[in-house]
Order: structure tokens, then sequence, then C-alpha cells
């Protein structure tokens, strides 16, 4: 019985050690355990209004993100197309117009048949910062669908939603749980599985990919650090900037990595997970030319030589997350050249040429603007999709690129 007694108590240390390394390593505590077993539900977040107490600062620079607005819920302040007369059609032909138009309860895409409204689906949910496009998403019951007509930036007009078919115009594209998974924080699904089109319970939702996407469900951290204000080492909450290499990429890639093939239910993946624990792995070299620009960014990165090269090399190496960084290409180019200088003898060969102007931006011919083959969108009047201009994630030489940039510079000077 002593032994017995005495094996229980050195078991017990041993669990306890593991689970305070792993708060200490802001990796996950042992006290997480539900979380990891697939019981992640809405009670275990606080929701990101609740970090800023906090973390002031970096929430007021990260609700001005991509990620952040990446879905919200439909309003004057979010949705990006005109409702002005003139300005707020998309004619599928002379008998078939959809017009955005608003009403007393909202904001409705309204299908029109030789001028008879034959159908009308409120905007319900704001998918898209806007800086590339935005679609949009209506709801019934505890389903949600996709409108037929989104807002291309770049044309700065309405265009037929992605891949949608234009005869006939259809209003019942269902919207999955994986869809939600990289353009929310967490949705709770509520249907059977297997049912289609899935139901969810929509007014729980947490709008955008919001600082626990990142961080984890917050809630348990904030009552710890609430109730213990003195405590400097953050509890219950994972930073992935401590996380090892794979666990950092792995919080990128679950919404960057590509088409993934889940082998567990949605919003049960935290950052600090393996990845390969929920979805099918997929471990094959990647052949950058069959990559697309949208939606597999960690696809291409992976391919390219700074990555292979690199034994530290991450997502958050060149982004700063917490705020919106976007179309700052000197700065991206400083972080280039923190590996890329003349004490590694790695400098770009041009620079001797073309002097600070080249050197300021690394990004046009290393990382170019490419079309994506999956964001294409039909304008009004054409008969052929325009695709969305995304840059590319694959590190390398580009000789047409670069060819391009430096006549750019000939011509401004």
């Amino acid at each position: 019985m002593l032994l017995i007694i005495a094996g229980l108590f050195a078991l017990t240390q041993c669990v306890n050690k593991q689970g305070n390394k792993a708060e200490q390593q802001n990796t996950k505590p042992a006290d997480s355990a539900a979380i990891a077993a697939n019981k992640i539900d809405r009670s275990q977040f606080a929701g990101s209004a609740a970090c800023a107490k906090c973390h002031q600062d970096i929430y007021n620079k990260h609700i001005l993100t991509a990620h952040y607005l990446t879905t919200r819920p439909a309003s004057e302040k979010y949705i990006k197309g005109s409702f002005k007369p003139g300005k707020n059609i998309f004619a599928y032909d002379t008998s078939m117009v959809v017009a955005m138009e608003k009403r007393d309860s909202g904001f409705y895409q309204v299908g029109y048949f030789n001028g008879v409204e034959k159908i009308a689906r409120r905007f319900d949910i704001v998918v898209g910062s806007g800086s590339k496009g935005q679609t949009y998403l209506f709801r019934i019951n505890n389903r949600l669908y996709q409108l037929p007509v989104s807002y291309f930036t770049a044309a700065k007009q309405w265009a037929n939603s992605p891949l949608y078919p234009v005869h006939p115009v259809i209003f019942n594209r269902a919207i999955t749980s994986r869809c939600l998974e990289c353009h929310s924080t967490y949705a709770e699904k509520i249907s059977a599985p297997n049912t289609d089109p899935e139901e969810f319970n929509i007014p729980q939702m947490i709008f955008g990919v919001d600082c626990e996407k990142c961080h984890g469900p917050g809630a348990k951290h904030i009552e710890f650090q609430t109730q213990n204000p003195k405590e400097t080492t953050a509890k219950y909450i994972i930073n992935p900037a401590k996380l090892s290499r794979q666990l950092s990429l792995d919080v990128c890639a679950l919404c960057h990595g590509g088409r993934l093939q889940k082998t567990k239910p949605s919003f049960q993946f935290m950052a600090g997970d393996s990845l390969e624990d929920y979805f099918a792995a997929n471990n094959a070299p990647p052949n950058p030319s069959d990559i697309d620009v949208h939606g597999n960014q960690y696809g291409l990165l992976r391919s390219s030589k700074c990555f292979l090269k690199s034994n530290t090399m991450t997502c958050i190496t060149c982004h700063d997350t917490h705020q919106n960084e976007r179309g700052k290409i000197a700065l991206f180019s400083q972080r280039c050249q923190s590996c890329h200088n003349t004490a590694q003898g790695t400098f770009c060969k041009v620079t001797s040429v073309h002097g600070a102007a080249q050197t300021g931006n690394c990004i046009d011919c290393h990382m170019p603007l490419q079309a994506s083959r999956s964001i294409t969108e039909l304008l009004p009047g054409n008969t052929k999709p325009t695709a969305a201009l995304i840059r590319s994630h694959f590190i390398s030489i580009y000789p047409d690129e670069t060819k391009k940039f430096i006549a750019g510079l000939h011509n401004n000077q």
C-alpha cells in the first residue's frame, strides 16, 4: 500500500511539473485539457474588447487590420459598394438585374426579372476587409448563404461573386463551418453531423480573426490576471512567438495553408496545437506553380529558399499581425535586409546600379503581385472574369518583374 501511495504521489508531482512548464512557456497549461479534448465552446472566449482593458494600444491598432475586418455585421460602415442610383446595379443581361438597395430593415440585394422584383435577401454579414474586395452573406434561420453580387475593390464596382454562375442567378450557395473557420474567431455548429447545409448559433458568432484566434480563448486568462494583478507572467494564454517554429507556422497555416481536409470538427484547433492533429497531413513538397497566390501563402513560403535555408523563419518574422502594415513596402524591405545585407554577402546585386530606389523596394521584384486563379470576379459588361492581384509569398527571382520595376525607375527619373 505504501509503495502504491508513493507511486501515485510521484506521478502527481510529474504531471504538475509538466503543467507548470507549459504555463511558463505560454503553450498549453494543464488545466486546458478540456480545450485540447475537442471541447472548445463559446463560454471560453472573452472577446477582443475585454483584451483592450490591458492591451489598449495593441487593440486600437488591431481593429484596423484586414484580419479583424475579415467578417463584420453588415452596416453602412463596413459595406464598401455604393447604394446610390446608377451605381447600385449589376446587370447579368437585359432581363436579369440585381440591385443593391437600402431599405428600412437594412441593406438588400434584390433580383429583378424584366423589371419585376423576384427575390430580396438582406446583407447580414460582410466578408472581407475590402483591401481586395468583399462578399456578403445572408441568413435564413440558422443557416448562412452567399449573396450573388460582391464588391471588387480594384474596379471600385459591384461584380459577380467569385466562381458564381451567371445563368441562372442563384441565391443559395451555403456557407460551411470551414468557411467560417478562416473568416471568424468562433462559430458554434448546432446541426447534426453530415447535415447539409450546416446550421450555426449565429447570434453567438465572434466576428473577425480576433485576438483569441491567435492567442487562444482568453476568458480564463482574463479571470486569472484580474484576480492576480501583480502576476507578470501571462497565464492561460498562448504567445505564438514562444511556440516552436512549426507550431507557430500552424497558427497561420490554419487559414493560409490551402485546402485542408478536416479530420476533426471546425473550431477545435487552437494556437499551440499541431495542425496535423486536426487535418489530414500533406507532407509532399509543394510545387509553387501549382499553388494559387490566394489562400496558400504558407505553401508558397515554405517552397522559398529564404525559408528552406532558415531554421527560424516563420510568418511573424515579417508580419506584425497586431497592426495594419498593408502597402508598406519600405518597411517589409527593411525586414528582408535584416538577412540580405552586404555583411553577409547576400545583398541585391542590382542596387549598385539603381541605388536607394532599389534598396527601398525588395518586394515588387521578389514577391510580385500575381493573378489569383480562385479570386476572380465578373465585372459588368465583361464576358471573362477579372482576377484579383495578390502578392506572391514564393520569394524568388522574377526576371520579368525586375525588368518591369527597373523600367519604372527610369520612367520616373
